[in-house]
């Protein structure tokens, strides 16, 4: 699974024209808001944890970054994400490419609230050199998300570390 199965995934639903690919690297939070000239926060990264023998998926906003304490008390277990060879045995997509598009079936997806402050963001579509621009209602209805979860920190606004 790859790009291929991004592109699918949205050309099922109309909206294969809307994926954007890159011939520079997005698989980072800063090089995603480079390519796509955003700010990272913008970027909706997919961070993949284990949950028993599978998944789960956390869509959160590139400058949030997880708070053990709230990921602990949301899902009753230590926050540990997947190595690079789970991620792509049990998502289907590659590190850097991460996302709840064409990926593999079962997987529960999430989206932290981190995203709330943007009007649209900028998932991955399955490989670390793309991306689509999405509203917060088609990132919820396309991700297939089963809720909004707060389990993530802000930076500190500069000047008040």
């Amino acid at each position: 699974m790859s790009i291929e199965t991004g592109r699918a995934y949205f050309r099922a639903l109309g909206m294969e024209d809307r994926v954007q690919e890159f011939t520079v690297s997005s698989a980072t939070v800063d090089l995603a808001a480079q390519a796509l000239g955003v700010e990272g926060a913008r970027i909706a990264k997919t961070l993949s944890f284990k949950d028993g023998e599978g998944c789960i998926l956390i869509l959160a906003a590139g400058d949030a970054r997880i708070d053990n304490r709230k990921f602990k008390d949301r899902f009753h277990m230590k926050a540990k994400m997947l190595s690079a060879d789970e991620v792509l045995e049990l998502v289907g997509h590659p590190v850097g490419g991460v996302c709840p598009f064409g990926c593999k079936e079962g997987i529960p997806v999430y989206l932290d609230v981190s995203l709330k402050r943007f009007t649209t963001v900028f998932p991955a579509v399955g490989s670390p050199s793309s991306a689509i621009e999405l509203d917060l209602d088609e990132l919820y209805r396309y991700s297939k998300a089963q809720e909004w979860i707060d389990v993530c920190k802000l930076p500190e606004p500069e000047g008040q570390a």
